[in-house]
């Protein structure tokens, strides 16, 4: 309830906006964080500066807070249960245990009833060449644990490219998925409270550019049975993990119109940031509520909407731009340091023409950095 606080391992900028949300709702929030000043902490009510894996901090964190909570998924699982008996932890840990190894994310993903690309284990060459000669190429090569924004893997188009996995293999057990012939990525911000009420938010269709989400289109430009379908996976998953808490479901739409689910993301999501101007409740605020086990709300779209990301590369550009678009919200994150595809912010455009705006949006030059 207000004036109860909620702890967040983890302080970059999800902290950050959870911190916004719950802060408005007349909560206190301490980050866990290991760089002082981080952006979650700029907003929060105080920081533990340490280390995620420090039990230590991990137990003083407990101690202070009514409520635990993530920002990321590499949180130490030993760490958790080790407080478990000390603080709520509505989330628990099933669903960081089943979504920081992809070969348990994508078996669970088909257990719920949900189509996933042809997959298999991969834990030497020996291993890749027996699964390129049974799913074929192309196809891609993941690691198991860790990577993200396409680090820790590589695109096998062709049987040369086999000498490039080396760096991949070396790190440990793999994921030989098969690739999907896709025309559209997509997500699904999906909820579930500790109740097991559920709310979801539209499908949002998402851009990349090298491997690193660029632009999401709210609503996604897909058909109203295609959208009905990708929201129904969304739950059946939510259903099936015993979600609380908020979760990004991603999703490749084939030519053919079907849903492949590719990956779960155990928190607000890049794709979900949209939600703070152009819904009535944003993905922060449904994580919170969800996590406190208040009544979830009915998602209302209240506008089409197009958000861009803001890189390392192209923060100067954007800063231009604030006296040149008074109709877009520029978020900043706060981040000391400016690095080349490193995530400094976003920019949200409200919109009632996606076409005419993601022309405006090329026309600035700033994304061609």
């Amino acid at each position: 309830m207000p004036g109860q606080t909620i702890g967040i391992i983890g302080g970059g900028q999800l902290g950050q906006m959870l911190t916004f949300d719950a802060k408005a709702s007349g909560m206190k929030v301490i980050i866990l964080d290991p760089t002082p000043a981080c952006p979650a902490a700029q907003a929060a009510d105080d920081q533990i500066v340490a280390e995620y894996r420090d039990l230590a901090a991990i137990q003083e964190l407990a101690d202070r807070c009514d409520v635990l909570t993530y920002e990321f998924e590499n949180v130490d699982l030993k760490a958790l249960d080790s407080v478990k008996d000390k603080v709520f932890i509505p989330q628990g840990t099933k669903l960081l245990y089943t979504t920081n190894n992809r070969i348990r994310e994508k078996t669970f993903i088909e257990s719920a009833g949900c189509e996933v690309a042809k997959f298999r284990a991969v834990k030497n060459r020996s291993d890749l060449d027996s699964a390129v000669k049974e799913l074929g190429l192309p196809a891609v090569l993941k690691t198991c644990e860790g990577g993200y924004d396409g680090k820790g893997q590589v695109v096998l188009k062709g049987e040369a490219d086999l000498a490039k996995t080396g760096g991949v293999l070396a790190c440990g057990d793999c994921i030989l998925e098969k690739f999907v012939d896709f025309r559209m990525e997509a997500s699904v911000m999906v909820a579930r409270n500790v109740d097991g009420q559920i709310t979801v938010f539209p499908v949002s269709e998402n851009i990349n550019q090298g491997e690193i989400l660029h632009e999401s289109i709210v609503p996604a430009r897909i058909s109203p049975e295609l959208a009905k379908k990708a929201k129904e996976d969304a739950v059946k998953i939510a259903k099936a993990i015993d979600l609380c808490g908020i979760l990004g479901v991603e999703m490749f739409v084939t030519k053919d119109d079907q849903i492949v689910i590719n990956e779960l993301a155990p928190r607000p999501h890049n794709s979900g940031h949209y939600s703070i101007e152009a819904c009535n409740f944003s993905q922060f605020a449904v994580h919170n509520r969800a996590i406190c086990n208040w009544p979830l709300p009915e998602i209302k779209l209240l506008s089409p909407v197009v958000m861009v990301n803001v890189l390392g590369q192209h923060v100067a550009g954007v800063r231009k731009l604030i006296a040149e678009k008074p109709q877009w919200s520029f978020h900043d994150y706060g981040k000391a340091e400016v690095r080349e595809n490193r995530k400094m912010g976003h920019v949200t455009i409200l919109t009632d023409d996606v076409d005419q705006t993601l022309a405006e949006i090329a026309a600035t030059k700033v994304w061609d950095e």
